[in-house]
This record gives structure tokens, C-alpha cells and sequence, in this order.
């Protein structure tokens, strides 16, 4: 059980981030389902990473320039761990379902190797909400916690998102899309509020423990609206989709934090 559990967590990171791991070229549907239970551990990662850039850039004060530059920093660092992955998906997936065409034409689309101009507006818009709201929360520690918040809710958001069926056969989408049982994605959301309010709790007491608490409830929510569109245009779940429920969730996350520091 080890070793499975080893062997998860080196998939996770060979999958979703450009670490040097070893997990193995082969994937199949048992072994993808559980790596997709460790993005949580691999959100914390990449947020703990992000949050040091945050920290390290703000370390000299907490001007709005430098709080801008940090936020800026740390989202491209992000960027470049997981390799662009996930934007990739918001791109494809923004441009699908923005096309308004039936659900064969959309999927058609979203395969495509060019991002049209939905694409392109996605991109922009959702790393510009991201950058800003990390910027508007005027302690640097605090920014910090919000990035690393919004790294995890928005794996935690995927993980709950499993839980549809794959739109099409073939990829990373039909590999997990439904193959996460109920008890891994409640126990997913108990975990990440738990650990929210623990460590907001600890941190500032009560109060910082509910704007926590609320920030992420809002990005799993954002998350939860976009898996219910996807379901409902495209017929489910793609590997596309699934990096763009986990940028909306970030980036809502990150609004919420801005929007009750």
C-alpha cells in the first residue's frame, strides 16, 4: 500500500508539474485515479513555491508595486512548474464552449492545436483577476496564504469534478472522469476545510478562519458551475476542462480572499 501510495504521488507530480520524478510513461485508469487524489498535495506544493516568491519580493515592504511584482512573479513561476497544463485547458475550453456550436463541433474545436480569440480573452482576463487580487491584499503574509489557498481549492474543485463522466473516449479526461468514488471527493472538500479553518484558526484566530473558509467554499462553487456547463454543452468531462475548472477555482478563490482582507 506504500509503494502504491509512492507511486501515486510521483505520477501526480510527473503529470501535473515539469518536476523530474520518474512517474513512469505508462498510465492507465487505476493509476491515473490516484494520482488525481494527490493534486490537493501537488496544489500545496506549487503554492507553498509561490507564496516563497510572494514573501521573498514583499520581504522589503508592501507597496502596491512591490505587491503587484510579487503576485506577478509568483503566477508565472506557477506557470512554468506545471507548464503551462492547465492554462492550456482554460484556452481550449473557453474557446469550445465559447463557440456556442453543438456539442461535436465544440469538442472538435477544443482539439484544435490554435487558440482562438475566446481562448486568448480567457487567458488574459483570468491570470490579469488572478495578479490583482493577490495585489489587493494589503499584508504580504496574507497574500501569501491566498495563493497557496487557491492553488489547492482549485485541485480540490477538479477532484469533486471527477466525479462526471468523460465527454469523449481517449485522453487524460476519459482516463479519471468518473473513476474518483463519492467517499474520495467528500473526504477531498472535509480535508481541505478542515485544514482551512485550522490553520486560520491558528494564524488570526475565528475571523480569519471563516474569510478562509468562505474563500474557498466560493472557488469550489465557481468550479462546481463550470463542470455543471461543461456537462451540460460538451456531455462531460475532458482533460481541457479540467485545467480550466482549476484556474476559474484559483482565480475566484483569490478574489474572494482580496475581496474580505
Amino acid at each position: 500500500m506504500t509503494a502504491r501510495r509512492t507511486a501515486a504521488w510521483r505520477t501526480a507530480l510527473s503529470l501535473f508539474t515539469i518536476l523530474p520524478v520518474g512517474g513512469g510513461a505508462e498510465l492507465g485508469e487505476d493509476q491515473a485515479a490516484r494520482a488525481v487524489r494527490w493534486l490537493p498535495a501537488v496544489g500545496l506544493l506549487l503554492g507553498l513555491a509561490g507564496a516563497a516568491v510572494i514573501l521573498g519580493v514583499g520581504a522589503d515592504g508592501s507597496s502596491g508595486p512591490r505587491r503587484l511584482l510579487g503576485a506577478a512573479l509568483a503566477i508565472a513561476l506557477l506557470a512554468l512548474l506545471t507548464g503551462g497544463l492547465h492554462l492550456d485547458g482554460l484556452a481550449d475550453t473557453a474557446d469550445g464552449l465559447g463557440s456556442r456550436r453543438a456539442r461535436a463541433d465544440a469538442l472538435a474545436i477544443m482539439r484544435r492545436p490554435d487558440v482562438g480569440p475566446m481562448g486568448v480573452a480567457a487567458l488574459v482576463l483570468v491570470l490579469l483577476i488572478q495578479v490583482s487580487a493577490l495585489a489587493a491584499i494589503p499584508r504580504v503574509p496574507l497574500a501569501a496564504a491566498a495563493l497557496v489557498l487557491a492553488e489547492v481549492t482549485g485541485r480540490a474543485a477538479v477532484v469533486v469534478a471527477t466525479g462526471s463522466p468523460a465527454a469523449r473516449p481517449g485522453g487524460f479526461g476519459a482516463l479519471v472522469a468518473g473513476r474518483t468514488s463519492t467517499w474520495d471527493r467528500v473526504a477531498t472538500v472535509v480535508l481541505l476545510c478542515c485544514t482551512v479553518a485550522v490553520a486560520g484558526f491558528a494564524a488570526g484566530g475565528a475571523a480569519l478562519a471563516t474569510r478562509g473558509l468562505i474563500a474557498a467554499l466560493a472557488g469550489l462553487v465557481a468550479g462546481g458551475l463550470l463542470q455543471r456547463a461543461a456537462r451540460r454543452r460538451l456531455g462531460g468531462m475532458t482533460g481541457d476542462v479540467f485545467g480550466a475548472i482549476l484556474e476559474v477555482s484559483a482565480a475566484v478563490t483569490a478574489v474572494a480572499c482580496a475581496l474580505l482582507s
